[in-house]
């Protein structure tokens, strides 16, 4: 371990001399107390060194120790249902030294005294590599932990055995090229480094979120990228807590790299209690979480995004769809810019280090949808939804325009619509996802060409009401013809009865494709029935107030195990056509 000395201090950003032998993205170890720090700057043997506690009474000719190795996480038995910061260090072991964390602590990210049952997968004789499954340990009772070979092991096994290990002791022996090598539960990985894999494939399927505005008009593909930008106040991290409960992902990361302390202490409490829709056991028991508040080290927020995902491509190699939800990246990018300008370099707009569009499309590229390494050719993904806070919710600010040019979904939070109460609220006018045209061959063969179609009709009508609503703004709604004052109530119906979804509701709170389609089919149908009547004579206002509506409106609470009652309801709004005269009596 080399060591140099302190030159001079500038808040979390440390300039020392006489580190010899040290490389970019080494981990260093400053002062006698031993504060984690990251090299970010070589000059010769000057050093810049990013510093993640805080670094006072620290001066010039403190000690600085070089490892010699660049910031990594232990990946191993023991992540499942972990709490950590920035580091990974597990925030609970950290919470028992008080309120503030302990300069200089060091506490492993896996815990070594406990010991977890080893099953082997393989034999003694077989040939292994990269990638293969060891064996497995069963985490928790809904995840099955697989142990891999790690990347660079090629050979034959030549001892395995089953039994209770801890994550640092021998499990198995390859014989390599190299010579023996024996196999631990744990691995270590560079943060900054992108975990290998096999190939990448094409996202094709859809992650179902039960989030009707975002399955029906924005879609995100199973290994794609989202974005979700919005002003204080609109939503973004209910949504994301809605995605990380019923997304259809096999484990949740969820990052909180930067936000506020009391939003993440919403997470942190929530979680644990939350029942999980797919197993029925705790959420916790699928998720991983690193809390990386507004109130700890500017420093430790840039690396905790890195921490997040590794720890889901790990998953990821297992054959695990895993989502990866960033809130917020505009904190990791502030962090970005603050230590920019501590080094002195030339910033971009708004003061940003002009490469934060390359660091924002290296976090965003290590998502997708992959065939891992390993003989049996698995399949796993990951599904990146990064929030993105940009100050007013003004979206030319360049942490959202830099987003935008690498995501492929825009999930576009409205404070008009949050004032309003309508939630989510996603604004459907200027919303996109890229996904679209790619799910629809997914959509026909899952729900029938009928699905798509519909899809595009709601939102021409959705977009015809906001051309009429500029006329009912000047002139008022009784200027509009008869047609076109049902568009606006259909409009109204699909916003209100559709799209408008109440996370705190038992059944609403999720809604299948299934149930989806059947819902969006009344909608619209109730348009096709009315323009019959209003051809048959019957007056707007009449036809608008017919008692099937509140039922309608009602459809969205109907349980997914009662869907016959929407057959019915489509029954009895396709009679109102024969059964009704045009002065709205029955025949």
């Amino acid at each position: 371990m080399s060591t140099g000395k302190i030159i001079r201090v500038a808040g979390p950003l440390v300039e020392a001399e006489g580190v010899t032998g040290a490389k970019m993205f080494d981990v260093v170890r400053v002062g006698n107390e031993k504060l984690i720090g990251e090299i970010i700057e070589l000059r010769g043997e000057e050093a810049s060194i990013q510093v993640y506690e805080d670094t006072s009474m620290i001066g010039p000719g403190a000690p600085v120790y070089s490892t010699g190795l660049p910031l990594s996480v232990e990946l191993g038995p023991g992540l499942i249902g972990s709490i950590y910061d920035g580091i990974q260090r597990p925030l609970d072991i950290l919470a028992l030294q008080g309120n503030r964390l302990a300069r200089g602590i060091e506490v492993p990210g896996l815990v070594r005294d406990k010991k977890w049952h080893f099953k082997p997968r393989l034999a003694v004789g077989n040939a292994v590599e990269p990638g293969d499954i060891l064996g497995v340990v069963q985490e928790t009772v809904v995840v099955e932990h697989r142990i891999l070979i790690p990347p660079g092991v090629k050979g034959k096994l030549v001892k395995i055995e089953e039994g209770e290990f801890t994550v640092d002791e021998p499990v198995a022996v390859v014989e390599t090229d190299e010579g023996v090598k024996e196999l631990t539960m744990m691995q270590r990985w560079p943060v900054r480094r992108l975990r290998p894999y096999r190939e990448k494939l094409a996202p094709d399927r859809i992650m179902m979120t039960g989030q009707r505005i975002i399955d029906t008009f924005f879609p995100i593909a199973r290994g794609g990228t989202a974005a979700i930008p919005g002003p204080f106040g609109s939503g973004k991290t209910v949504v994301q807590h809605q995605l990380a409960k019923w997304a259809d992902a096999d484990i949740i990361v969820y990052v909180g790299c930067g936000e506020r302390g009391n939003e993440m202490t919403d997470v942190l409490t929530e979680f644990p209690e939350l029942r999980d829709p797919r197993t029925g056991e705790d959420l916790m028991k699928r998720t991983v979480l690193v809390a990386n508040t507004s109130d700890m080290p500017v420093a430790a927020r840039e690396a905790s995004i890195y921490t997040g995902i590794t720890i889901a491509e790990y998953f990821r190699d297992m054959g695990y769809n895993v989502a990866i939800m960033a809130d917020s990246t505009s904190r990791w990018a502030e962090a970005l810019r603050e230590i920019s300008g501590r080094l002195e370099e030339m910033p971009g707009e708004e003061g940003y280090p002009a490469y934060l569009g390359s660091r924002l499309a290296e976090f965003y590229e290590r998502a997708g949808r992959t065939r891992c390494l390993g003989a049996e050719g698995r399949e796993g993904s990951i599904t990146a939804v990064g929030a993105v806070s940009p100050p007013g919710g003004d979206l030319s600010e360049p942490v959202a325009q830099n987003t935008l040019r690498v995501v492929k979904v825009f999930w576009g939070l409205d404070s008009a619509l949050a004032y309003r109460r309508h939630f989510p609220a996603i604004n459907w006018l200027l919303s996109y996802s890229l996904y679209n045209e790619r799910l629809d061959e997914y959509f026909r063969l899952e729900i029938g060409e009928e699905w798509v179609n519909q899809r595009r009709r709601a939102m021409r009508i959705l977009q015809k009401e906001a051309e009429l609503e500029e006329i009912v703004r000047l002139v008022g709604i009784d200027a509009l013809s008869p047609r076109d004052q049902l568009t606006m109530e259909v409009a109204r119906s699909i916003r209100e009865d559709y799209l408008h979804q109440n996370a705190f509701h038992e059944i609403d709170t999720y809604t299948s494709l299934e149930k989806q389609a059947a819902l969006l089919r009344i909608v619209l149908s109730f348009e096709d029935v009315a323009v019959a009547l209003l051809e048959k004579g019957m007056e707007i206002k009449k036809i608008l107030d017919l008692p099937i509506r509140e039922r309608i409106a009602q459809a969205k609470f109907i349980p997914e195990d009662q869907m016959v009652k929407f057959t019915m309801l489509q029954a009895d709004l396709e009679k109102l056509t024969t059964e009704l005269e045009p002065t709205g009596e029955v025949l």
